[in-house]
C-alpha cells in the first residue's frame, strides 16, 4: 500500500513537470496571437511612418514575437503594446527616431489589452482618438510628449480599470492638449497615477473638486496647466492617499491653501513657480512624512520658520527665487539632530547676516545654494562637518571675510561656486588638500582691489581634475600657474584680471588647443606673440583682451569667438580668413594697430553674428558682396580710414542690429537698400562726408531704432518728420551738418526720450557712441543705454524752439546751438527735470530767461551766449552753481550775477547818491534802531520782572509801574519806526 502511494506520488510529480514543460511558456509552443489581433498591429502600423525602423520586426505570424508585443502565455492574447520612443536623448534626437502619423482604431481589436504606451512619439498634433475609451480592460496607458492636440476625449473616463494615466503635453509645442471639464475624471474609481502636465486647464474652474473625488490617487501631477484658480478651503479630503503633488508654473497668484496640511502622508510637493504669496505657513510641523519640498519663484516673505528644520524626513528644501528675508538661525536652531536634509537652495532671496555656525548640524547635506543674496562675513569653520557636501554656492553674496582652509577637507565637493563675492585674505593649497572629486571651481570678486591672492607653489600638484576654472579680479600672478597643464579634463579655463604678466609657458598653447572650450586670459598684463596657426579640438571661445600681445592676427581653425581687442596686434586681416576660420561667429579685433583693407573674404563668413573692426588704421573701400553674411547682427568699422560709398548689398542684412561707420571717410548718400535692415537699433554714420538728404525711410522702416548719429556730415534739407515715429529713439544726434528748415514740432512723440529706462534694457548692448554733452566730448558704451540727448546744434535752423520738446522729461542733453533760432526760450523749460546740458548758444533767441530753468537741479553745463536776450538772470538753486559769466556772453540786454552788468534794482540800492541812496541809507538806520529797540525791550521786560520778585512790595509796584510806561513808550517808537520805514520802502519800490 505504501508503495502503490509513493508511485502515484512520483507519477503526479511528472505530470506537473510536464504540464510546466507543455504550458510554461506558450511561445515555445507556438500559441501565438490570433489572426485578428495580428491584422490589427498591421493596420495600426500602416497608419505610421516609421523612419529608424523601430517596427521592422513586425513581419511573420506570430505578433507575439514583434518589437513592443507582449502576450498572454496561456492563451496568446496581446496583453502590452509598448512603442515608447526609448530611442530618444534630447528632444532633436527624439523628432528623429519617433513614430510619426496617427493612432489608428484598429486597436479596438486588441481585446484584452492591459497596457499601452505611445509616449514620446509624433502624431503631429492629431487628437487622442475616441476609441481609447472603449479598451476597457487597459490598467495603463501613457501617452505622454506624443505630440497629440485637440480636446481630451471623456470617453477615457469608461476605462474604469485605469491604475496610470499619463497625458502630459509639452507645454510650448503648437500640439497642445486642452480639456474644458475634468468630470470624466469620476469613471476611474481606481487610478493611482495621474499626469496632465502641460494640458491646457484654464477652463476648469473646478479642476480640484473633480481630482479630489479619485480616492485611490497616490501621485498627482499637473504642473504648467495654465491653471487660474488654487482653492484655500476643500470642505472634505478625499485623495488621502496622495504622497506627490506637483502643481508647478501655473498661475495662481494666491496663498498656500489650508487643505494641503491635512494629507499628512505627503513625500513630496512641488508647487514652484506659481506667484504664490505670503509667508511659509507654520502647518508645514504637522507633515512628518515630508521629503521634499519646492516653493521656489513666488512671492513669498518673512523669514524660514524654524518648524521646516525640525521635519526629520525632509530631503530637499528648495525656497529659491522669492523675498525671503532675515538670517537664518531660527531655521538652523530648529534642526532636528536626526534631520536628514540633503539639498538646500535658497537662491536669489533677502537672507542677511553671518552664516550661523550651526549650518553643520546639516551633516547630510549634498547642496547647499545660498546665491544671490546678502550673506557676509566669513564661512564657519563648522563646513569641515559637510561630509557629504557635493555642492557648494555662495556666487553674488558680498562675503568679506576669509575661506577657512577646514573647507579643503570636503572630500565628496565636486561644485565650489564663491563667483561675484568679496573675499580677503589668501587662498593656499591647503584649501585644496582633500578636494579629489572637485570638476567646478570659481572664485571671483565683486571688487577691483584683488583683496584675495592665490598662493600656489610652481611645483604644486592638485589632488583635483578640474572641467572648469573660473578666478576673476583676485591676485594669482604673476606668473602663469603652472599646475594648470596637469588638468587633463579642463574644458572652461577662465582667468580675468589676475594680474598674470609677461609671456605664456611655452606649452600652453598646444595644451589648450587640445582641450578648452573655453579660453578667457582678459585684462591682464600677458605679452609677446600667438601662434599663427592652430587647431583647437572644438568650437571654441578665446577672450584675450586688453594685454599686450602682439604680431600678426592669428589663423586659428575650430574657433568660434575671437575677441583680441585693445593689444598691440599690427598688419593687415589676413586674406584667407574665411577659409581658416569658417566657424567664427564673433570676431572683435578693435583697439589695435591693424593695417590694410578688409578682405573680401571675410564676409564670406556665412555664420558671421558680429565683427567688430573699429579703432585700427583700416583704408580702402568696403566689400562689395555682403549678401553672404545674413546672420550678422552688429558691424562696427568706426574709427579707421575707410572711404568709398557703402554697398547696396548691406540691405541684403536682414538680421543687422547695429551700423557703426562713424569716423571715417565714406562719402555718397545713405542707399535706400538699408531700408530693408528693419531690425536696427544703432545707425551711426557720424563724422564722414555723407551728404544727400536725411532719408525719410529711417522713420517708417526702422521702428526698432533707438540710436540715430549722423553729425558731422554734409547732409542738407529738412529735418524729416517721419523721424518722429521712431517711438525708442534714445539719442538724436543730427549736429555739425547743412540742415535748414524748422525744428519739427512732433520731436514731442520721441517717447523714447520721456520713458524710464527699464533694467533688462539698461544692461542691453549698442555699442559705443561719441557724443557732446556737458560741453565735451564724451564716448558712452555700457551706459549708453541711460542717454537721452537731441543734438541739432551747427546747422542753418530756422523759427522757434518749439514747445513739445518739453514733453521730453527724461532729456538729458538738449543742444540747440549755432543756428538761427529766434523766439523766446519756452518757459515751461524746467520740466525738462533731468537735463544736465542746455545750449542754446549762437543763435537768435529774444525775451527774458524763464524763472523755471532755476528748478532743474541736476543742470551742470549751461550755454544760452551770444543771443538777444534780456532782463534779470534768474537766480536760486542749480544756477547759483553755474556762475561762470561765459554762460551769458554776448546777450548785451541781460543783467545780474554773474555778469559785472548790474540790473536797475541793483544800481539804485547800491548807488551812494540820489534820493534812492537817501531812502537806503535812511532805511539801514532806522533798521538798526528797530532791532536796538527789540533788544532793550527784551532786558527791560526781563529783568524787571524777575528783579520785582525778589525785592519788596513796594519796589515790585514800582518797577510794574515803571515797565507799563516803559511798554507804552518802547510801542509807541516802535510803531512810529515801522510805519516810516514802511512809506520809504514803498516810496522806494515806486520810483522802480
Amino acid at each position: 500500500m505504501k508503495k502503490s502511494g509513493n508511485h502515484l506520488l512520483k507519477l503526479n510529480f511528472v505530470q506537473l513537470f510536464l504540464c510546466f514543460l507543455c504550458f510554461g511558456n506558450a511561445n515555445d509552443l507556438n500559441i501565438g496571437c490570433s489572426d485578428i489581433e495580428k491584422k490589427a498591429l498591421l493596420v495600426f502600423k500602416e497608419s505610421l511612418t516609421d523612419p529608424f525602423g523601430r517596427l521592422s520586426s513586425w513581419v511573420g505570424e506570430d505578433c507575439c514575437q514583434w518589437h513592443g508585443v507582449s502576450c498572454k502565455s496561456e492563451t496568446g492574447q496581446v496583453t502590452k503594446l509598448d512603442l515608447r520612443n526609448s530611442l530618444q536623448t534630447n528632444k532633436a534626437a527624439q523628432k528623429k527616431s519617433a513614430l510619426r502619423g496617427k493612432i489608428n482604431s484598429s486597436l479596438l481589436n486588441l481585446k484584452n489589452l492591459r497596457y499601452l504606451d505611445l509616449s514620446m512619439n509624433n502624431f503631429e498634433g492629431s487628437p487622442i482618438p475616441q476609441v481609447i475609451g472603449s479598451l476597457r480592460t487597459l490598467s495603463y496607458l501613457n501617452l505622454s510628449y506624443a505630440q497629440l492636440g485637440g480636446s481630451i476625449p471623456p470617453h477615457l473616463g469608461n476605462l474604469s480599470n485605469l491604475q496610470y494615466l499619463d497625458l502630459h503635453s509639452y507645454s510650448d509645442s503648437s500640439s497642445k492638449l486642452i480639456a474644458t471639464d475634468l468630470l470624466w475624471l469620476r469613471g476611474l474609481p481606481s487610478l493611482e497615477y495621474l499626469d496632465m502636465g502641460g494640458v491646457d486647464l484654464s477652463a476648469v474652474t473646478d479642476w480640484l473638486q473633480q481630482v479630489n473625488m479619485l480616492p485611490s490617487l497616490s501621485e498627482l501631477y499637473l504642473s504648467s496647466c495654465k491653471l487660474l484658480t488654487f482653492p484655500f478651503f476643500l470642505p472634505f479630503v478625499n485623495f488621502t492617499s496622495l504622497v506627490a503633488v506637483d502643481m508647478s508654473n501655473n498661475l495662481f497668484n494666491s496663498p498656500m491653501p489650508g487643505w494641503i496640511f491635512n494629507i499628512t502622508g505627503l513625500k513630496s510637493i512641488f508647487l514652484s513657480s506659481n506667484n504664490l504669496i505670503g509667508t511659509i505657513p507654520r502647518a508645514f510641523a504637522n507633515m512628518h512624512s515630508l521629503q521634499h519640498l519646492d516653493l521656489s519663484h513666488q512671492f513669498l516673505e518673512g523669514t524660514v520658520p524654524g518648524i521646516l528644520g525640525n521635519l526629520s524626513n525632509l530631503k530637499s528644501l528648495t525656497l529659491a527665487f522669492n523675498n525671503l528675508s532675515g538670517n537664518l538661525i531660527e531655521f538652523t536652531d530648529g534642526l532636528s539632530k536626526n534631520n536628514s536634509l540633503e539639498v538646500l537652495d535658497l537662491t536669489q532671496n533677502r537672507f542677511s547676516g553671518h552664516l550661523p555656525d550651526a549650518l553643520g548640524n546639516l551633516t547630510n547635506l549634498r547642496s547647499l545654494v545660498l546665491r544671490e543674496n546678502m550673506f557676509w562675513g566669513s564661512i564657519p569653520e563648522s563646513i569641515r562637518l559637510f561630509s557629504s557636501l557635493q555642492h557648494l554656492s555662495l556666487f553674488g553674496n558680498p562675503m568679506n571675510g576669509s575661506i577657512p582652509e577646514s573647507i579643503g577637507q570636503l572630500s565628496q565637493l565636486v561644485v565650489l561656486d564663491f563667483g561675484q563675492t568679496a573675499w580677503r585674505g589668501t587662498i593656499s593649497e591647503q584649501h585644496f588638500s582633500n578636494l579629489t572629486k572637485l570638476e567646478k571651481l570659481e572664485i571671483s570678486s565683486t571688487s577691483r582691489k584683488k583683496a584675495l591672492t592665490f598662493s600656489w607653489g610652481s611645483q604644486w600638484t592638485p589632488p583635483f581634475n578640474l572641467k572648469s576654472i573660473i578666478i576673476a579680479h583676485n591676485k594669482v600672478g604673476p606668473s602663469f600657474p603652472e599646475w594648470i597643464k596637469t588638468q587633463s579634463n579642463l574644458a572652461t579655463l577662465f582667468l580675468n584680471d589676475v594680474e598674470i604678466s609677461g609671456k605664456l609657458p611655452d606649452w600652453f598653447w598646444s595644451w589648450c588647443s587640445q582641450r578648452i572650450d573655453d579660453l578667457d586670459l582678459a585684462n591682464n598684463n600677458i605679452s609677446g606673440t600667438l601662434p599663427r596657426s592652430l587647431q583647437f579640438h572644438y568650437e571654441t571661445n578665446v577672450y584675450l583682451i586688453s594685454n599686450h600681445l602682439e604680431g600678426p592676427i592669428p589663423l586659428w581653425s575650430n574657433v568660434r569667438r575671437l575677441y583680441l581687442w585693445s593689444n598691440s596686434f599690427s598688419g593687415p586681416i589676413p586674406d584667407n580668413i574665411s577659409e581658416t576660420m569658417p566657424m567664427l561667429r564673433d570676431l572683435d579685433l578693435s583697439r589695435n594697430f591693424l593695417t590694410g583693407g578688409i578682405p573680401s573674404s571675410i564676409v564670406k563668413l556665412k555664420d558671421l553674428i558680429s565683427l567688430v573692426l573699429s579703432d585700427n588704421n583700416l583704408s580702402g573701400e568696403l566689400p562689395q558682396d555682403w549678401s553672404q553674411v545674413q546672420r550678422l547682427q552688429v558691424l562696427d568699422l568706426a574709427n579707421n580710414s575707410l572711404s568709398g560709398e557703402i554697398p547696396g548689398s548691406m540691405g541684403a542684412l536682414h538680421s543687422l542690429r547695429l551700423l557703426i561707420l562713424s569716423s571715417n571717410s565714406f562719402v555718397g548718400e545713405i542707399p535706400f537698400s538699408l531700408q530693408n535692415c528693419r531690425g536696427l537699433w544703432s545707425f551711426d554714420l557720424g563724422k564722414n562726408k555723407f551728404s544727400g538728404k536725411v532719408p525719410t525711410w529711417i522713420g517708417d522702416s526702422t521702428p526698432l531704432l533707438m540710436i540715430l548719429s549722423l553729425r558731422s556730415n554734409l547732409f542738407t534739407g529738412n529735418i524729416p518728420r517721419h523721424l518722429c515715429h521712431l517711438r525708442s529713439l534714445h539719442v538724436m544726434d543730427l549736429a555739425d551738418n547743412n540742415l535748414s528748415g524748422v525744428i519739427p514740432t512732433c520731436l514731442g512723440n520721441l517717447t523714447g526720450m520721456a520713458s524710464e529706462v527699464q533694467f533688462e534694457d539698461a544692461k542691453r548692448y549698442e555699442g559705443n557712441v561719441m557724443i557732446v554733452a556737458k560741453g565735451r566730448e564724451i564716448e558712452y558704451s555700457s551706459t549708453l543705454p541711460l542717454v537721452k540727448i537731441i543734438d541739432l546744434s551747427a546747422n542753418n535752423l530756422t523759427g522757434k524752439v518749439p514747445e513739445e520738446i518739453i514733453k521730453l522729461h527724461r532729456l538729458g542733453t538738449l543742444n540747440l546751438s549755432n543756428n538761427h533760432l529766434t523766439g523766446s526760450i519756452p518757459s515751461n523749460i524746467g520740466n525738462l527735470y533731468l537735463l544736465e546740458t542746455l545750449d542754446f548758444s549762437r543763435n537768435q533767441l529774444s525775451g527774458s530767461i524763464p524763472p523755471s530753468l532755476s528748478s532743474i537741479s541736476s543742470l551742470n553745463h549751461l550755454n544760452l551766449s551770444y543771443n538777444d536776450l534780456v532782463g534779470k538772470i534768474p537766480s536760486g538753486n542749480q544756477l547759483q552753481t553755474l556762475n561762470d559769466p561765459s554762460i551769458y556772453k554776448g546777450n548785451p540786454g541781460l543783467c545780474g550775477v554773474p555778469l559785472t552788468n548790474k540790473c536797475e534794482d541793483d544800481r539804485m540800492s547800491s548807488d551812494p547818491h540820489g534820493d534812492g541812496d537817501d531812502t537806503g541809507e535812511n532805511n539801514v538806520i532806522e533798521m538798526k534802531w528797530f532791532y536796538i529797540g527789540i533788544l532793550v525791550g527784551f532786558l527791560l521786560g526781563f529783568w524787571g520782572v524777575c528783579g520785582t520778585l525778589l525785592l519788596k512790595k513796594s519796589w515790585r509796584l514800582a518797577y510794574f509801574q515803571f515797565i507799563d510806561e516803559g511798554k507804552e513808550k518802547a510801542s509807541m517808537f516802535i510803531a512810529v519806526s515801522l510805519a516810516r520805514w514802511q512809506r520809504k520802502l514803498d516810496s522806494s519800490r515806486s520810483r522802480m
